[in-house]
């Protein structure tokens, strides 16, 4: 019996940067954008709230781009401050790694198992699991969540081989995998 669960994001994670108002370490996106043009050269900025004392950081998305290498539908979705946007840009890699902030994905998704939860009875369970957004979260974490078990009665199952999969279970996932529960 092949069982399919996906990991969806419900929200915008965490950006993790200090304030530099207070010090903190988180900001939380908004989808909110401002858009600033000069002459034929436009800017981009994504806009967050600090956690703590609601001071607005600006994470560059566009900087002294001439305007007519940005695409119009671009433009509209900043006009109109798209969250699936500002999703999809805090995604990026190449954004995250120009801002220098990294993403904390804590309370910011959740596991859909397509219905209760499958607790082990003695069959062997083929579970696909399939990563709706790339959010880095351990499998342990997974497994123990979608079958009804502790993290370490899951710790446990792994090292008597009882789970089975073509990826490593230690550390963390944010792509697609399967395993096999034998009882």
């Amino acid at each position: 019996m092949l069982n399919n669960w996906v990991v969806v994001p419900t929200c915008l994670p965490l950006v993790l940067r200090r304030c530099h108002t207070c010090a903190s370490g988180t900001f939380r996106p908004n989808g909110k954008f401002r858009v600033n043009a000069n002459h034929k050269l436009i800017d981009a900025w994504l806009l967050a709230l600090c956690t703590s004392c609601g001071d607005t950081a600006k994470f560059t998305v566009l900087e002294r781009a001439n305007v007519r290498s940005v695409r119009p539908e671009l433009l509209d979705r900043m006009h109109d401050n798209d969250s699936g946007l500002a999703a999809e840009l805090l995604r990026d890699p190449l954004v995250r790694r120009r801002n220098r902030v990294a993403l904390d994905w804590a309370g910011a998704w959740r596991l859909d198992t397509g219905g209760p939860d499958h607790r082990p009875d003695g069959e062997v369970i083929d579970v696909s699991v399939r990563f709706a957004a790339p959010i880095p979260v351990r499998p342990v974490r997974l497994m123990a969540e979608g079958l009804g078990l502790s993290r370490a009665e899951v710790e446990r199952l792994i090292a008597a081989g009882k789970v089975v999969s073509a990826v490593r279970l230690g550390g963390r996932l944010s792509g697609d995998f399967t395993f096999m529960l034998k009882r």
